[in-house]
């Protein structure tokens, strides 16, 4: 009964941070309301389904808790925050409230050359208003202090020891389901080089996509985030994506060192034991 409970929670606060945007924002219309339905019931019943089955599918770290939480808190406090601050826009556009006053002091921080912010902003295309531009960089610096935020806070529980915790058993097939421990090389060297990987890509990320979104913009339609909604996920996803990157890569070379530590104790153990006195016939 405990479990069904705790599935039931898990697909009603994903589908709720689906939701949340759309009902906080001002003029959705009927048919984007419908869509994102759709979306947050379809993303409840996989959550659901993936921590259903007893054998691992898609998500990683399933049974290595707070890994997850940590990282969806993060993802509602980022999209929430966002959502605020569109609101306040669209609804109080001659006053600056909480989340528009905190916004434009990260905005102009963060906005200087070759920065993630004003390389997000440089990505889109020529022709949008200056208001618009603006929106978007006081959202891309709000979204990206948090994120950086959150990821300081991960860190920090990471060196105090709080995840994973020695007494507890990591099992890799369970918690890494993509990842197969009796392919190629050691699996403690395996994982420190897609450790590396992952942190190296989270880092590059923030800076190469808009260059990948102005190039894109050469074959598709270019992205321009000028609905509210499009511009909440968008900077949401710019931000969350390659801080989880960081985090999933750090959390990859936390399990290689328990690893490695493992097979220190291990080797220790077999080297107190001591030999069987010898016959003295042999």
């Amino acid at each position: 009964m405990l479990q069904v409970a705790q599935l039931l929670l898990r697909g009603f606060l994903v589908a709720f941070v689906f939701l949340c945007p759309a009902l906080l924002l001002p003029e959705i219309s009927q048919d984007v309301a419908q869509g994102v339905t759709f979306l947050a019931i379809l993303a409840a019943i996989v959550v659901m389904t993936e921590y259903s089955a007893a054998y691992p599918g898609l998500i990683e770290f399933r049974d290595a808790k707070p890994y997850n939480r940590a990282r969806f808190l993060l993802l509602v406090v980022v999209v929430l925050s966002v959502t605020a601050l569109q609101r306040e826009i669209a609804l109080y556009s001659g006053a600056a409230g909480i989340f528009t006053s905190l916004a434009i002091v990260l905005g102009n921080i963060l906005s200087f050359s070759f920065s993630p912010v004003a390389l997000l902003v440089a990505s889109l295309p020529q022709g949008l208003s200056v208001e618009h531009l603006a929106i978007v960089k006081v959202s891309a610096a709000l979204a990206y202090t948090l994120s950086l935020v959150g990821l300081g806070v991960f860190l920090i529980g990471l060196m105090l020891g709080y995840w994973p915790r020695r007494a507890e058993i990591f099992n890799v097939w369970v918690n890494l389901p993509n990842f197969d421990p009796t392919k190629g090389v050691d699996i403690v060297q395996r994982l420190e080089r897609d450790a590396q990987i992952n942190v190296v890509l989270g880092i590059i990320m923030p800076f190469s996509l808009p260059a990948l979104l102005h190039l894109s913009t050469f074959l598709v339609q270019p992205v321009t985030l000028e609905t509210p909604l499009a511009l909440v996920w968008g900077v949401s996803l710019w931000a969350f994506i390659p801080v989880t990157l960081v985090m999933r890569g750090v959390a990859m070379y936390r399990v290689a060192q328990l690893i490695r530590a493992q097979r220190r104790r291990v080797a220790e153990a077999q080297d107190a034991v001591p030999l069987p006195p010898q016959s003295a016939y042999s």
